[in-house]
């Protein structure tokens, strides 16, 4: 039997690494109203630490702080209702009355849960380019900064996934096997994919820091960085889980499409063909990056000052 979902109420432990040692952290940090969830805590604090990486690491990139959070302020809401109408196109029948109808006011209770992190991506990149073009800011440069931040989010998000005892992947006799439980006396033991996903993106953000952004010739390079190493990892841990969305009830071989692979497959395409051809075109040097341009136009209107006064 596949298990989508393990019991919130029982431990969790790693038999293989830690023998008989085991956590039970309750969902609910804060018994208010819905409740205030671990969840909801630990994506605030993976998007706090992005902001402030961001922050450090935005004049590399031509990018103010004040750019930053200007943009954070339409990022944060839009970014969960598409990660919620991801959600819901498809696991649409779970928003169906039993007549068929559409039940529009569980569509909105995100505090029952469901929300997708492609949805999040894909409205983030959307609204970037029409900040960055009122802002006339590179969209290239604000993205390779942005999607580092990217990284961080998702590394310390998946761990509200640990608290909530989800996105666990098959049964598994691994050393570092977590178990869970599925009843007051049956457990399963399983690959903890929430911790590959996190562990994968925490590489994929020190590869673009220490070796990617150094190396770039055009804006974007980081961002095709990241759809590639984000689109392997996750087509790869997709097929491991066990409460993946599936695309329509489509088939391919036999097999369910899974949504998030069939994405992942398309963002490495893209992020390949992108790099491809920007390489081909910017193979040398850096004087076209959005940073160095401001920094020249910047020397220029400093040189011509003295010239402008002394007219």
């Amino acid at each position: 039997m596949i298990y989508e979902y393990a019991r919130t109420d029982m431990p969790i432990s790693f038999p293989g690494l830690f023998g008989d040692w085991s956590v039970n952290p309750d969902p609910v940090a804060i018994p208010i109203g819905n409740g205030i969830r671990w969840y909801g805590i630990i994506i605030c604090a993976g998007l706090i630490l992005a902001v402030l990486f961001c922050c450090r690491q935005g004049k590399k990139y031509g990018i103010t702080e004040d750019n930053i959070y200007d943009m954070m302020i339409w990022q944060i809401p839009l970014c969960i209702i598409g990660a919620r109408i991801y959600y819901v196109i498809f696991y649409l029948d779970l928003f169906r009355r039993a007549d068929g109808s559409l039940n529009f006011g569980k569509m909105i209770a995100i505090w029952d849960g469901g929300l997708a992190i492609y949805g999040a991506v894909i409205v983030a990149f959307f609204v970037l380019m029409i900040f960055c073009k009122k802002k006339k800011i590179s969209f290239g440069a604000f993205a390779d900064l942005g999607v580092m931040g990217l990284l961080i989010g998702q590394a310390v998000g998946r761990w509200g996934n640990f608290v909530n005892r989800e996105v666990f992947g098959g049964e598994t006799t691994v050393p570092w096997r977590m178990r869970v439980w599925v009843s007051a006396s049956e457990y399963i033991e399983v690959h903890p994919t929430f911790l590959y996903e996190s562990l994968w993106n925490l590489v994929g953000l020190l590869l673009i820091v220490f070796v990617i952004s150094k190396a770039r010739t055009f804006d974007g390079e980081n961002t095709c960085f990241y759809f590639i190493w984000y689109g392997l990892g996750r087509a790869w841990i997709e097929g491991m889980r066990t409460d993946t969305l599936k695309l329509f009830g489509w088939e391919l071989f036999g097999r369910p499409i899974l949504v998030s692979q069939f994405l992942s497959v398309i963002f490495i395409i893209a992020g390949f063909t992108v790099l491809l051809i920007n390489k081909r075109k910017h193979p040398h040097g850096q004087e076209d990056l959005f940073v160095n341009r401001l920094a020249a136009q910047k020397a220029a209107e400093e040189e011509a000052a003295p010239a402008a006064e002394g007219e």
